[in-house]
């Protein structure tokens, strides 16, 4: 990585000499060496044995540890902490809802380097949006805040990387007592994207048509939508007028 996309990283993670930061996959080292010169802390979780061993030959830093372990059974023993991270494909729906579930400690915020198309779906708005997106959003407040040309890495990958900056907010429907509920509607909503919601939510949540198009239409929304079209709030809405056990009964009168 070269150093116009660290810049733009460390920009993106608007750091402080107070900050203590959760760095992921560090490799060789290129992003924590600027990091630790910008915290009070880095702790960097790094599961290649091999490369552990580099990194401790190649830093004697006081402010960062080096910690041989998979991230996705990392648990955090520290609060009030940011996630910097340049992560590859395989690991970034993983890592975020690893970290947005963690309803206890999760991070103030995470800066994560990411494909350029993973980083759009998250941030997407309707009607674009997609199960990634709103599993994201409804946890936290998602910006693109730059690009990175896949010019700026070597070995050159195939595609551009997007900076994506997720800020977890408590308040946020996920972390309510209706998250299980929330989250059972929108994948039965995005069972068979490509299909309309009254089917997909009929099949998936096993209820009559009748009573979905009179749930849908209470909230303002055409049975023959796509669950692309439909926002957070869209989804909020269909979860505080769901109420199981009694058939839909208050939206048919």
């Amino acid at each position: 990585m070269d150093s116009r996309a660290i810049k733009k990283i460390i920009k993106a993670a608007d750091l402080n000499s107070e900050d203590l930061v959760l760095e992921i996959g560090p490799g060789l080292g290129v992003l924590t060496k600027e990091l630790v010169q910008k915290v009070k802390k880095v702790i960097a979780v790094e599961k290649d044995k091999n490369m552990v061993e580099l990194l401790k030959e190649s830093f004697n830093n006081k402010n960062l540890e080096i910690i041989n372990k998979d991230i996705l059974k990392f648990i955090p023993e520290f609060k009030n902490y940011k996630i910097v991270a340049n992560l590859p494909f395989y690991l970034t729906a993983p890592v975020i809802r690893r970290f947005l579930e963690a309803i206890d400690n999760p991070p103030q915020q995470m800066v994560l380097v990411v494909q350029k198309e993973v980083g759009q779906r998250i941030c997407a708005s309707p009607p674009k949006m997609s199960i990634l997106a709103v599993s994201v959003q409804a946890y936290a407040k998602v910006e693109i805040v730059s690009y990175i040309s896949r010019k700026s890495f070597w070995p050159v990958p195939k595609v551009d990387s997007a900076v994506i900056k997720i800020s977890p907010c408590l308040s946020n429907y996920a972390y309510s007592e209706k998250r299980d509920l929330f989250f059972k509607i929108v994948k039965a909503g995005f069972c068979q994207p490509r299909k309309q919601l009254i089917n997909n939510l009929s099949r998936g949540l096993k209820i009559d048509k009748k009573n979905v198009e009179n749930w849908l239409l209470k909230n303002k929304i055409q049975p023959s939508q796509r669950a692309e079209t439909l926002g957070l709030k869209d989804w909020m809405n269909l979860t505080k007028s769901y109420f199981i056990g009694i058939t839909f009964k208050d939206l048919t009168t």
